[in-house]
């Protein structure tokens, strides 16, 4: 076999079989070169035209092959090839947001710090990939580059605001991809799309060139197809070591919180949820269901409004004003919507924020992790959210709801996929830390899905 083939076959297999790790060893091998696995991924864009339109905002595969001389066969991503998001500086490239109000800006002079240390470990860019719009909804859809299909069945969301992201994965169109998450921009897609989705703690991975949504809240991270993966592009992320990942099975203590991320589950979501559960605990998991304050409180203010819709409405505030027409008009709703929201307010919302944390440190004491869905429901479909403003509201709470707790304590957090038994489509486990824990966090979920793969 010679070695585009051998490209061929892997990008072939499903994204839960092309872990980062085998891509590694079969470069070191010599099954195929950084060289080969481009071409076969420029064959892999021409053969999908119309997933490829609505995945990425830019590709151009002249740019791809121009990164290879460059690549050192020693670095730790060598010849890897990862999206980027479109609210992400690349140099020489505009940042757009997936907008269509920035498509006049200036192209950015420097890579923002997450790309250029992807660069050094020898990542090499495959193209920006569509988004929510300003990353402004937890659905996906938009209106003016299109809403990437779901690789499940394409009349559903891939869910926001990485959406591009997850879908040039779950497509083959990336080994893996860099995306940010305010309210749960990495783990919402990539439970829809069956991936693997990581948001480390805000202080791990920098995240100066990246547009913001709200800054007290937005982080930078992976959707990849394991926790490995994201383990690898979280030590390159967050200049950290790899952390050793050892996944024998071991009986994790694992707390279930009671309360409201519990209720309106879809019903695959729910039964999807308590089979995890079982199997958990028949491999030896101690998995305790109690309530826990933080969240409760955290889910209290978010109910009330929260820190992001009017975060955002500040720093749209002038552009707004300027160009409201070329926004999509759901998107300008809810950023006009926070306008009203009062200083007084704001700040009740901010102020409990490190008293909140401090509590989920001491309630999640002496577990491995906290254990909920990562999403309520399963992905809706398109049509019923685009031209419903009603619809698309209800959903995006809904969405958002789970994830969204843990951005606002700051927590890491991971959102690993899930089959139910007669279920078509996917649904998320999340898993979840206090502030600060990301190598601890991925050493249990790498335990998790070791033994839900078993």
């Amino acid at each position: 076999m010679n070695g585009q083939d051998a490209a061929r076959a892997f990008w072939s297999r499903p994204p839960r079989q092309r872990r980062l790790a085998d891509w590694r060893a079969a470069f070191l091998r010599g099954d195929f070169t950084p060289g080969d696995a481009v071409e076969v991924l420029a064959e892999r864009v021409q053969a999908q035209p119309d997933v490829v339109a609505k995945t990425f905002i830019e590709f151009d595969a002249d740019r791809l092959r121009a990164q290879l001389p460059r690549i050192d066969a020693g670095a730790p991503l060598a010849g890897l090839t990862l999206s980027i998001k479109d609210l992400f500086d690349v140099r020489g490239e505009i940042t757009k947001a997936a907008s269509k109000v920035l498509r006049g800006a200036p192209p950015a002079g420097a890579d923002a710090p997450a790309v250029e240390r992807l660069r050094r470990a020898g990542a090499v860019l495959t193209g920006r990939t569509n988004m929510s719009e300003f990353a402004f909804s937890g659905l996906g859809l938009n209106r003016h580059y299109g809403t990437p299909p779901n690789p499940f069945d394409a009349d559903r969301i891939t869910g926001g605001s990485t959406s591009g992201g997850a879908a040039s994965v779950a497509f083959g169109l990336a080994a893996a991809t860099l995306g940010s998450d305010t309210g749960g921009s990495l783990r919402i897609p990539a439970a829809f799309c069956g991936l693997t989705g990581f948001k480390p703690s805000q202080e791990a991975v920098p995240g100066e060139g990246a547009y913001p949504l709200a800054p007290s809240l937005d982080c930078v991270g992976p959707i990849a197809p394991s926790v490995d993966c994201c383990a690898r592009l979280w030590s390159v992320l967050a200049g950290q070591p790899m952390p050793v990942l050892d996944p024998t099975p071991r009986p994790l203590r694992l707390a279930i919180a009671e309360g409201g991320l519990l209720g309106e589950l879809d019903d695959t979501v729910r039964d999807g949820f308590e089979a995890a559960v079982a199997r958990l605990e028949k491999l030896g998991c101690h998995i305790e269901r109690l309530p826990m304050a933080a969240i409760d409180g955290t889910l209290a203010i978010n109910q009330q409004g929260g820190l992001v819709v009017p975060e955002a409405a500040a720093l749209h505030r002038a552009m707004l004003e300027r160009a409201e027409s070329d926004y999509d008009p759901l998107i300008a709703e809810r950023l006009n919507g926070g306008h009203g929201v009062s200083a007084a307010d704001y700040l009740q919302r901010l102020w409990p924020r490190t008293g909140w944390q401090r509590r989920f440190k001491e309630e999640v004491a002496g577990f491995d992790a906290v254990l909920l869905p990562t999403v309520a429901t399963l992905p809706p479909k398109r049509a019923e959210l685009e031209n419903d403003a009603a619809a698309f509201q209800r959903a995006n709470r809904l969405v958002l709801r789970n994830t969204s707790v843990f951005n606002y304590l700051d927590a890491a957090s991971i959102s690993l996929p899930y089959f139910p038994a007669g279920s078509d489509l996917p649904i998320g486990l999340m898993l979840s830390r206090p502030q600060g824990d990301d190598a601890a966090l991925l050493q249990h979920a790498c335990v998790v899905e070791a033994m839900l793969d078993a």
